[in-house]
């Protein structure tokens, strides 16, 4: 069975152009249940360049459906067996304006749109570019 991933490595995925902000927000709560922005905000945020983009994506799948401990690894292979959805489709990325890095060993960080160090990555001719894709077509 193939393994799809969705890492980069070297990379800074910007947000998206239809972005409603221009200064990045931490996902509001919405009831009681958290929302998939809100999973992906707390893990990467609490742990910069710790995890690559397929650790959170899938953790945030875990969480979400309630995956028992004994069942992780079949899941995370059935997971991985067809393609996902990367960070450019992330509510991070397209509505709350976060940027992503991923480093050369392809874990990720937040970088907040409207600060320094995001026009400093979107300026450095190192890394390869993708903005998040648009909301609306």
């Amino acid at each position: 069975m193939k393994e799809h991933t969705t890492n980069y490595f070297n990379t800074f995925i910007e947000i998206a152009e239809d972005c409603p902000i221009d200064q990045a927000e931490i996902p509001p709560l919405k009831g009681d249940a958290k929302s998939v922005a809100n999973l992906q905000f707390e893990m990467i945020n609490k742990n910069p360049y710790k995890f690559s983009s397929d650790d959170v994506l899938f953790q945030v799948f875990v969480d979400r459906k309630e995956i028992l401990k004994e069942e992780i690894a079949t899941a995370r292979k059935a997971f991985f067996s067809k393609g996902q959805a990367c960070f450019r489709a992330s509510p991070l990325t397209k509505r709350y304006a976060w940027g992503i890095h991923s480093n050369s060993e392809g874990k990720i960080a937040l970088i907040a749109a409207g600060t320094d160090e995001y026009e400093k990555l979107i300026n450095d001719p190192s890394l390869k570019k993708y903005k998040a894709m648009k909301s609306k077509r």
